[in-house]
């Protein structure tokens, strides 16, 4: 299956898809003057409306605080890098020398930023409606999936470690790069002083959510999980 079917979209003006899947690295290396980053800005705003108006008719009569939980893990740094690996964005990206060495590919940041920078440019090239339809289909088969990326993966981990014990679980941020206005942090998540998982995201809330989400797939492999359903 190639790129086209899989996000249910062909672009009229392939530029814009290549400009999505390009990082600055590449364009530095190749003296383009363009990278996926304009996109992204884009992407990212165009993204978190229409899966707020794909949960607002899928469950009607959740509350707004609910229907926000399920968004916000959705969306979620680990989440969408999952969906664009599944996709195939990955192996599509045009990386640099550095980046590629550095395991750039399949580095989770990276594959949120080029996921979310190609659904702006299929918004520029198709329009609201493109990107209505893009969105849905690729997220239709992650709402639809018993492990899919719809769950409040701190809920999760919470009540499942706590049949085991009362311990408390704890969320700590253990680093943050980058500009004040573009930061980054990572949260470790522990239990019983041991650590299950880290995580990282745009907020801190977010980085905790990925990191439960990391919790949950180890215990999952260790078959802590295996008859939770999501």
């Amino acid at each position: 299956m190639d790129f086209a079917q899989k996000i249910g979209y062909t672009f009229k003006d392939d530029r814009l898809l290549i400009q999505a899947l390009t990082h600055s690295s590449y364009a530095n290396e190749h003296g383009l003057d363009y990278d996926y980053e304009r996109l992204e800005f884009l992407g990212d705003a165009v993204l978190e409306l229409l899966v707020s108006e794909l949960l607002f008719k899928k469950f009607p009569g959740m509350s707004e605080g609910d229907l926000t939980k399920k968004r916000a893990v959705l969306v979620c740094e680990a989440s969408l890098a999952k969906i664009a690996m599944d996709i195939g964005v990955g192996k599509r990206m045009r990386l640099g020398r550095g980046e590629e060495q550095s395991g750039g590919r399949c580095r989770e940041s990276m594959l949120c930023d080029v996921f979310e920078a190609v659904i702006g440019a299929v918004y520029i090239d198709g329009g609201a409606r493109a990107a209505k339809k893009t969105v849905s289909s690729i997220m239709k088969r992650f709402l639809s999936d018993d492990r899919s990326a719809l769950h409040d993966y701190k809920t999760v981990l919470q009540e499942t470690l706590q049949k085991e014990s009362s311990s408390p679980i704890v969320y700590k941020i253990i680093d943050e790069v980058g500009p004040a206005h573009q930061k980054r942090f990572c949260a470790q998540v522990s239990f019983g002083g041991r650590a299950l998982g880290t995580g990282r995201g745009k907020t801190k809330k977010e980085a905790e959510q990925n990191a439960a989400f990391f919790a949950v797939e180890n215990l999952s492999g260790n078959g802590m999980f295996t008859d939770q359903k999501a």
